[in-house]
């Protein structure tokens, strides 16, 4: 097996399949070192790519303008890799289920175009098993080749993290797995060329699914414990961040605060390790009360919005709401799986139709995915209540002055400011002009 070699020599390609948020900034790692063919079936996203633009912000246009990757939607360049990565998205279904349909098409097409001696790794999260059980026989079936002596696999789960510019792919340990020695020690080296933090050789591909699981549940039931703990606190009436930043004086205090979960990962994933242990007879008890506690989070902010408009003597039926934010995270313009939606769509069921502003986020993906118009948050006037849901750096930066601006200036009205990310001083808003909610 000389997959490593002949990648090294130009002799054969790297292809990676999924040009996402995780798939395009290692196609354009690789490409540093290798030859390399980014395949995507979105047409649209390889164009935006060939002309030099990044939607994912991931890398930056200019990085996506001097890269040597060949973007492609043509499945049949990956005839021309002996390394191919498969990054596509592991969503769940509507009753909590894993949707393996994205991985299962990337085998089949990965499958009409394999050629002998090949790697094929996965990276797209899953429970388990899928790799060996679904992905193999897959693979095998629509190329007619033997897997373990026409072609191998391994598993290494994608650890990027979204709008992050400190942890890099390139920092990142990376797990890596394969379907024996041989196979293991050429992904390892493989992808050691582009991870400067180094590769963890895990036993088995099962142990490398189930350590990206396992990443992410623990993140969960993390945030699900403080967001437990806001929801007590402030039936105390004690300042939920005061209290976390008393504890984290102590050095093993975790540093984790409570928010909203949404996004591809911590908030789907759990379910992932869930839906199989319950197929083995387990059923779980602190993930999926980890789960439920992070899924109603959304409702329990916007009754708490509901609730400062009331003791603030708005109506509510008419209050004016503007929502800073709506992707899942900072700094990031991925909006799939936004919880802020769901804060909305609660906000609805009063009359409320709420504005919503984010620079960060695609105009166009907002209204496809949640049929919401983004607006420039800085023309808004006459607003009554502004929610801070997203903590965007833009965000961070807005001064009092102009917060004060968008509220309505009539004598006796409160300014309602809801601050879910905790990014407002509290002591600038503690004067009865205002009531200032957080969580």
């Amino acid at each position: 097996m000389n997959v490593y070699q002949d990648l090294l020599d130009g002799k054969s390609k790297l292809a990676l399949v999924g040009l996402g948020y995780v798939g395009m900034p290692i196609a354009v790692a690789f490409a540093k070192k290798v030859p390399v063919v980014g395949f995507d079936l979105n047409r649209t996203k390889i164009e935006r790519y060939k002309a030099g633009f990044d939607p994912t912000g991931e890398v930056g246009d200019e990085a996506i303008r001097e890269t040597s990757v060949e973007f492609t939607s043509d499945e049949t360049r990956l005839r021309e890799a002996s390394f191919i990565i498969i990054a596509v998205p592991t969503p769940i279904n509507s009753d909590k289920t894993p949707d393996l349909a994205p991985v299962e098409g990337a085998s089949e097409v990965v499958g009409r175009n394999l050629t002998k001696g090949a790697i094929v790794v996965y990276e797209s999260t899953v429970y388990p098993g899928v790799t060996e059980d679904i992905c193999i026989p897959i693979l095998e079936k629509e190329s007619g080749l033997k897997c373990g002596e026409d072609f191998f696999i391994g598993y290494s789960p994608e650890r990027i993290n979204p709008g992050d510019k400190a942890h890099r792919l390139e920092n990142i340990k990376k797990i890596v797995s394969g379907m024996n020695e041989e196979t293991l020690d050429e992904i390892a080296k493989v992808y050691e060329m582009v991870i400067k933090a180094g590769v963890h050789r895990a036993s088995s591909i099962k142990v490398a699914e189930a350590a990206k699981v396992v990443e992410n549940s623990q993140r969960d039931i993390n945030i699900a414990f403080m967001n437990e703990l806001a929801m007590v606190f402030d039936r105390m009436d004690i300042d939920t961040r005061e209290v976390i930043e008393a504890m984290n004086t102590k050095w093993n205090a975790l540093g984790f605060y409570p928010g909203l979960v949404g996004g591809h990962c911590i908030g789907v994933d759990p379910y992932y390790f869930v839906y199989e242990a319950e197929k083995l007879g387990y059923h779980s008890q602190i993930i999926l009360a980890g789960r439920k506690i992070n899924d109603d989070m959304a409702n329990y902010v916007a009754e708490a919005i509901i609730k400062q408009l009331v003791l603030a003597n708005k109506k509510v039926r008419q209050a004016k709401v503007l929502i800073l934010g709506i992707t899942f995270k900072e700094n990031c313009p991925d909006t799939r799986n936004s919880k802020v939606y769901d804060i909305i769509l609660r906000l609805k069921e009063f009359g409320i139709e709420p504005l919503v502003s984010d620079p960060w986020a695609d105009p166009a993906d907002a209204k496809r995915e949640y049929g919401v118009e983004l607006i420039d948050w800085r023309e808004v006037r006459d607003a009554d209540c502004v929610v801070f849901a997203v903590a965007h750096d833009c965000f961070k930066a807005i001064t009092r002055e102009q917060l004060d601006k968008l509220f309505k200036t009539a004598e006796n009205e409160q300014k309602v400011v809801i601050d879910i990310k905790s990014i407002l001083p509290r002591e600038d808003y503690t004067s009865e002009e205002y009531r200032f909610w957080r969580l």
